[in-house]
């Protein structure tokens, strides 16, 4: 299961969202602007304030980085 945390005015959250959906790769997106009571499990996660936020099955990818994406993604 993927979840990723965005922005509404986040460049790199974009990035992130068209090259999960180019690969055709599903993803749950969780937009903190929309849902605030979710900065408190990222901040607590993960110690970053920063988006795009990804959890892979219990572990996280900070900011867009496809290449770590894909490496837990075959793992």
């Amino acid at each position: 299961m993927i979840t990723v945390y965005t922005t509404t005015t986040c460049p790199y959250c974009t990035l992130l969202k068209n090259f999960l959906a180019e690969r055709g790769i599903p993803f749950k997106e969780v937009n903190l602007h929309q849902h605030p009571e979710a900065i408190d499990y990222v901040v607590r996660s993960t110690g970053q304030m920063g988006v795009p936020q990804t959890e892979i099955n219990g572990r996280w990818v900070i900011g867009f980085d496809p290449q770590r994406i894909m490496q837990l993604l075959q793992q």
